[in-house]
């Protein structure tokens, strides 16, 4: 979907912005990233583990899929400030689970829960789970409380690594020439080297590993 965001049409194939360092002026970088998504945009922020592209509107997230070359049927997870913006979109947490959240975050372990049927973001794939994440990484859920729940997914090219450097992000994923899908705001968190999250699910009465990862649950 084309949304002006910091100087950047995103219904234009141009190339993507400079990086917004998070080190050097962390409230800039805060500003402008949330005014990129309230205004429709695909922002590129660090987590604790890898580079994610970041999304809050619909529109934005058909974008996601589209930078990605991501399948339009594959979930993607949901970045929360906390455990209650988690619940918020849940139509139900089981108790082992929320047990594992309590534990584990923030951190690297998404929670796959029921997914309460009103609840936002849309994003793809199936629309009766929600995979949910509470990222261990201050900034960024300062953004997350700011805004609300994210869509977000590595940032990388569908089934390729996720390059640990916010510059080679944009190289590896350049504007869409043909929908204008762009990077609006790009966060530079500096290098990104983490493993990603451990995805886990209550199903059939017992805990299921669904991808594995740094941690052991």
């Amino acid at each position: 979907m084309a949304a002006e965001t910091a100087g950047i049409v995103t219904g234009v194939a141009e190339a993507h912005p400079e990086p917004i360092s998070l080190s050097a002026d962390p409230e800039r970088a805060l500003a402008e990233a949330a005014a990129a998504l309230r205004a429709g945009g695909v922002v590129l922020v660090p987590t604790d583990t890898v580079y994610g592209l970041a999304a809050l509107t619909p529109g934005a997230e058909e974008d996601l899929f589209v930078l990605k070359g991501r399948p339009a049927d594959r979930s993607i997870a949901v970045l929360v400030a906390d455990r209650p913006a988690a619940e918020s979109l849940a139509a139900s947490v089981p108790t082992p689970l929320a047990e594992l959240m309590d534990h584990h975050w923030p951190g690297p372990l998404t929670v796959v829960l029921p997914r309460r049927k009103a609840a936002d973001p849309q994003i793809g794939g199936d629309r009766d789970t929600v995979g949910v994440r509470c990222p261990d990484h201050p900034w960024l859920r300062r953004l997350l409380a700011g805004v609300g729940p994210l869509a977000t997914t590595s940032a990388n090219r569908h089934a390729q690594p996720t390059p640990p450097q916010a510059a080679d992000v944009l190289t590896a994923l350049p504007p869409d020439p043909d929908t204008g899908a762009a990077i609006a705001v790009a966060i530079d968190g500096g290098p990104c080297t983490g493993e990603a999250s451990t995805v886990v699910t209550w199903r059939d009465d017992e805990l299921q590993v669904l991808r594995p990862g740094p941690l052991a649950v």
